[in-house]
């Protein structure tokens, strides 16, 4: 299975191959919260050794979608809402910052960038292929990063990004989510810095809004 929102490359370490099927499969609830990770049964199931899948966890906990346990296992990590909260304070305050200052350089690539990002969000909303329109959507968000053109705050959304995607795997209103991403991008094309970030602050509202619906009515996204 292929990581939500990247491409293996063919020199991929296999310690972070393990991690991105591991984290794919957690990012779209394959693996539900809680849910054991065993280092035998998952070198079994993926066809390694032990040493990888110690590793890809290892990793996993460093991105904070998986709690370590003693010894040879682990449990994909159940988000609290206190958890959910503190991730969209500070997805508003970078994202809020990232849309500003795309919007001010509107650098070329990196709005094509987001328009073919948005382009196959589109696309497999209309398809109603949740998976790949959630993939889609992460890579909306990375792009709308990239696009402020600040190395400081690539490295601090990096720390974040795994769980910024697992987020995202919070929406089912697909068409909507497009849709915001859409209103960002003209503002961002129109040079509309307070109009940015203002869709940024009313599209995160929307992400509180997803999550406490699926834990109000006890449901995972498919």
């Amino acid at each position: 299975m292929d990581l939500l929102g990247s491409r293996p490359s063919p020199f991929e370490p296999e310690p972070q191959r393990v991690a991105r099927v591991l984290r794919d499969q957690i990012v779209v609830g394959e693996r539900a919260p809680g849910s054991r990770l065993v280092e035998r049964d998952l070198a079994d199931e993926l066809g390694v050794s032990r040493v990888p899948v110690r590793e890809a966890l290892r990793l996993l906990v460093a991105e904070g979608l998986v709690t370590p346990r003693p010894r040879t296992w682990a449990v994909v990590r159940t988000f609290t809402d206190d958890d959910v909260d503190d991730l969209l304070d500070v997805r508003a305050a970078l994202e809020g910052l990232a849309a500003r200052r795309a919007a001010e350089h509107r650098d070329p690539a990196r709005l094509q960038a987001l328009d073919d990002a948005l382009a196959a969000e589109d696309d497999a909303a209309d398809r109603g292929d949740a998976a790949a329109a959630r993939r889609a959507a992460a890579d909306f968000h990375e792009a709308l990063l990239a696009a402020a053109g600040n190395t400081v705050l690539d490295e601090m959304t990096a720390v974040t990004a795994s769980r910024a995607r697992w987020l995202l795997g919070q929406h089912e209103d697909l068409a909507q989510m497009a849709g915001e991403h859409r209103l960002l991008l003209d503002a961002i094309r129109a040079g509309d810095v307070e109009g940015a970030a203002r869709t940024v602050a009313a599209h995160l509202r929307t992400s509180r809004s997803a999550v406490a619906s699926l834990r109000q009515a006890g449901d995972t996204p498919a």
